[in-house]
């Protein structure tokens, strides 16, 4: 792949301004500055780097972030800060999005990606992927609490009960939970059905993906690839 192409794929800026960053010697790949925009270059584990910043090249840009409070899952928020002012420049000009959404309030794993594939494969109701929260409740976690939302519970405006596909009793007030749908506000509305109120949430687990525990909040990561997450 031409050097200009490679910049420009991985969200450096237009067409021109990738072409001048190589050419003012400002781009190195492989540990090589090279100033021919039209260079071409196996693209396969390539690692670039722009102003002495590395950047592995991905077809695909595949995220992991550590949401923390405050902060929308939307392009356009309303009343918090996106959470696309979490990541750098480039992966934000090349259209990350959000693989589903977390309220503002709501922390934990949340990936982001640029594949249109995957968002759909993690998303469309039919797959059915699961997603894990821990849930600091307002009241004690009772045996009660923990069956009802094993075997069901009706929410407002829904047709059929929602179910845990898990629930576990992990200390007087918390407990960590699955779900494998992905209704507006599910967990904290299931809780409230079922007796009780959320305090806080967090999202540890997508898929086969839990929470890196080194993972700060606001801080991100690259993914290996969709294997990581299904």
């Amino acid at each position: 792949m031409r050097l200009e192409d490679i910049l420009f794929t991985q969200g450096f800026g237009t067409r021109h301004e990738c072409r001048g960053l190589v050419a003012l010697g400002r781009a190195a790949f492989n540990g090589e500055v090279m100033t021919d925009p039209d260079a071409e270059i196996a693209v396969e584990s390539l690692v670039f780097s722009v102003d002495g910043k590395d950047w592995p090249f991905c077809a695909r840009a595949i995220i992991a972030l550590n949401k923390p409070e405050g902060y929308e899952c939307s392009q356009k928020p309303l009343h918090h800060p996106s959470v696309m002012k979490l990541l750098p420049a480039p992966l934000r000009v090349r259209g990350v999005q959000p693989v589903g959404r977390l309220d503002a309030d709501t922390t934990g794993l949340l990936i982001l990606t640029d594949d249109g594939q995957l968002q759909h494969r993690l998303t469309h109701p039919r797959r059915h992927v699961p997603k894990r929260y821990r849930v600091v409740c307002r009241h004690d976690v009772t045996q009660d609490l923990v069956q009802k939302l094993a075997s069901g519970v009706l929410l407002v405006d829904e047709r059929e009960p929602l179910r845990a596909s898990d629930v576990v009793r992990c200390a007087d007030n918390v407990l960590e939970m699955t779900i494998t749908s992905g209704k507006y506000h599910q967990v904290k509305r299931m809780i409230a059905a079922a007796g009780n109120r959320v305090e806080a949430l967090e999202r540890i687990a997508f898929g086969k993906l839990r929470l890196p525990t080194d993972l700060p909040r606001g801080g991100w990561r690259w993914l290996c690839g969709p294997q990581a997450i299904v």
